[in-house]
């Protein structure tokens, strides 16, 4: 049976995670609205904690910003496998695709931020690349393989397209415009 300490420094890991979590939820929102440079007491506020926890988790502005932008590829990687097991391929591909737009819009409010951090930030968005582009391979190969896209159509194809598709990504109202355009790509990429 666990003793009392055991069970409370569990129960700290779990409030911690929790915090850390809530802040990240809560610097997205303020960073998206306000920009990367929104004030941290803001993201202590809309979280429900002290400012000392956020500094506890992130002790610097640049390790909030590295940690919002993590937590969304890491969210935006999961989710594939999540659409695969609910959904028909090419429609987990073109939910996948729609959550991509999300993290776009996200991505320009934080990305000159982490181009900025000599350190972790700009390591960590250089390195995204290589996660997204794995994952819009597993999903296009998945919905190749079930028949749900034309079979002319490849990667590089779908490459390309979300790639004119980002097109303007940094300007407001970007998102809606794009949205528009996946869905008549989408449209465009169903089996005949």
């Amino acid at each position: 049976m666990p003793e009392d300490s055991e069970i409370k420094a569990r129960k700290t890991r779990a409030d911690s995670l929790r915090n850390r979590e809530r802040l990240l939820a809560a610097a997205k929102a303020a960073f998206t609205e306000t920009g990367a440079e929104a004030p941290l007491e803001d993201v202590a506020r809309r979280a429900g904690v002290g400012i000392g926890t956020l500094y506890r988790h992130f002790p610097t502005r640049e390790a909030l910003v590295a940690g919002v932008y993590a937590r969304e590829i890491e969210q935006l990687a999961a989710s594939a496998e999540a659409l695969l097991a609910d959904r028909p391929a090419g429609d987990a591909l073109g939910a996948w695709l729609d959550l991509l737009v999300d993290y776009m819009a996200a991505k320009r409010v934080i990305a000159p931020a982490l181009r900025a951090d000599p350190g972790e930030g700009s390591q960590l968005y250089a390195s995204s690349g290589s996660t997204i582009l794995a994952t819009l391979q597993k999903l296009t190969d998945a919905a190749h393989a079930a028949g749900d896209i034309r079979p002319d159509i490849g990667f590089e194809d779908i490459l390309r397209l979300m790639s004119g598709l980002s097109q303007g990504y940094e300007q407001p109202g970007w998102d809606a415009g794009a949205r528009r355009l996946l869905s008549v790509m989408m449209a465009g990429l169903r089996r005949p």
